[in-house]
């Protein structure tokens, strides 16, 4: 399994959570669940963090079953639609940047 992970570094401007968590979840989600060959779309917004640690207030996650279907992903119109939408939604809501990071779980057999 390999997962994207797409960490939105930086902060919400001001005033604006609910309508940032609105747009993300109504316009966002169902964009990232039409990435062909994903088989989960996690969405988490950050409640909490340790003092001096980077704020993340959204942190995406994407799960395929492997490199192939990840690549394939993201060369797909689905990702084209949903980067003009997050480009939009980051210029109205958020202040930082986005930074991508993959992880691919070890199976063990036994």
């Amino acid at each position: 399994m390999i997962t994207r992970f797409a960490l939105f570094e930086g902060s919400v401007k001001s005033g604006k959570t609910p309508e940032f968590r609105a747009a993300v979840t109504e316009r966002l989600v169902p964009l990232w669940r039409q990435f062909p060959g994903n088989s989960d779309v996690r969405v988490m917004f950050g409640e909490e963090r340790d003092e001096g640690a980077p704020e993340f207030p959204l942190i995406l996650a994407i799960t395929y079953p492997d490199k192939e279907a990840m690549a394939g992903a993201l060369q797909s119109d689905a990702r084209n639609k949903s980067r003009d939408v997050t480009g939009e939604i980051v210029a109205e809501f958020f202040d930082g940047r986005i930074h991508h990071h993959v992880t691919e779980a070890n199976e063990y057999t036994g």
